[in-house]
């Protein structure tokens, strides 16, 4: 199901995306759309590595040995 939403835009910015999006063959609102959905996206895929990456880390068997080495000899000077 869509609703739909509305946005306060200024203008000049508003003017600037018509263009664009006549440039691409498209509308504002699909602009809007994609992007929105783009960013719904990103942070879904973001959020289930977090969770994965934790869960590998809870379930790893890597054990860390001694510290044999101080912090200067990890640079060359």
């Amino acid at each position: 199901m869509t609703r739909n939403i509305t946005l306060a835009v200024d203008e000049s910015v508003l003017d600037r995306v018509k263009v664009l999006a006549a440039e691409r063959k498209t509308t504002v609102n699909a602009l809007v759309r994609d992007y929105l959905n783009s960013l719904a996206t990103a942070e879904d895929r973001s959020e289930r590595a977090r969770r994965r990456l934790i869960e590998l880390a809870e379930k790893s068997t890597a054990e860390v040995g001694p510290v044999t080495w101080k912090r200067e000899d990890l640079y060359d000077r």
